[in-house]
């Protein structure tokens, strides 16, 4: 099954980025944390077990990695990554996934793809936890957007 030529909308990109990284294990720990520690600090300053400034660091740290998933560190992936600003076409077979675009194209075997996932406007195709393709769903019309998402879950486990 072949795609159309497709481009990539930078919102919904920066989305798929959020998805992206609030997806990841130790991110959700992370952020788990840092809420867990918010909302103690805000507990502890209620009943004035510590001071206004330990309460406002508190809240400045958790505004700030909130600031940083959600916006910093998507727009720079964005902004570093070539690929979001170019046309391509993509291939679905029983052995490969290919990608190609006017100056050529490349191909994996589906085995070379540890997971999938599926974000509202994107197939996120992950080679391992850091690494990974994203296929915008518009690139297939109709119902080969169900064609792609059976192969997608039957080529990658």
């Amino acid at each position: 099954m072949t795609s159309q030529f497709f481009t990539y909308n930078k919102g919904k990109v920066i989305q798929a980025l959020r998805y992206h990284f609030i997806t990841r294990k130790e991110i959700k720990i992370m952020m788990i944390l840092v809420n867990i520690f918010a909302i103690v600090s805000a507990a502890l300053f209620f009943f004035k077990k510590i001071s206004p400034i330990a309460f406002l660091i508190s809240a400045v740290l958790w505004f700030a990695l909130m600031i940083i998933f959600w916006f910093i560190l998507p727009i720079m992936i964005y902004r570093k990554s070539a690929t979001f600003k170019d046309r391509f076409k993509a291939s679905l077979d029983n052995n490969e996934f290919t990608i190609e675009n006017d100056r050529g194209s490349r191909s994996w075997p589906w085995t070379d793809f540890s997971t999938m996932m599926e974000s509202p406007h994107f197939f996120h195709l992950y080679f391992d936890t850091r690494s990974f393709f994203i296929i915008p769903k518009e690139a297939f019309e109709g119902d080969d957007e169900h064609e792609a998402r059976k192969i997608f879950a039957q080529k990658i486990k």
